[in-house]
């Protein structure tokens, strides 16, 4: 028990630090995606001058304008699909932490009552073992006093078959 306890607490500090983990991810691609605007911006405003100064090359600059907002957005594109990806991936680990959360205290509340259970078969245990040992050391007190009684027995048996063996010794 103890050993799955500390195993799923060594998974849970492993759900939270990859949490953590992706949360910061997720901060620097918002980071990112703050930069792509920024950097969109300033795109625009520089062709809107090109457009005042370059008025003979319209075309060409119609032809760039187009491309950079093409690659602006397959960036945009790529970058909120790594932020769903993220996110998905986030929800599911919150998923899985809730369900180690919820084993963890299933763990424990069976830790528990396996605790009270050990704790009363302990004693139930205890209770035999004292009952066992008092009628152990009852019994052996009987024995006792039943060898003893035959060993007087044996005795007065002894003393009463020397007598008989003496008279016999006397009367031949």
């Amino acid at each position: 028990g103890v050993f799955m306890y500390n195993h799923l607490q060594q998974k849970v500090r492993n759900a939270e630090a990859l949490a953590q983990k992706y949360k910061q991810q997720q901060e620097a691609l918002s980071a990112q995606l703050q930069v792509v605007y920024e950097h969109r911006s300033r795109l625009e405003r520089s062709l809107q001058k090109e457009r005042g100064e370059h008025k003979k090359t319209k075309e060409d600059f119609l032809v760039y304008k187009l491309e950079a907002q093409e690659a602006l957005n397959k960036e945009k594109q790529d970058s909120m699909n790594r932020y769903g990806a993220l996110s998905s991936q986030h929800k599911i680990l919150k998923n899985q932490h809730e369900d180690v959360k919820k084993q963890l205290l299933d763990l424990q509340l069976q830790h528990n009552s396996l605790k009270l259970e050990h704790r009363k078969t302990l004693e139930t245990h205890s209770q035999k073992y004292a009952q066992l040992q008092q009628e152990k050391d009852s019994e052996v007190a009987n024995l006792q006093d039943t060898v003893f009684k035959l060993r007087e027995e044996s005795k007065l048996l002894r003393k009463a078959h020397q007598e008989v063996h003496s008279q016999l010794l006397s009367a031949q």
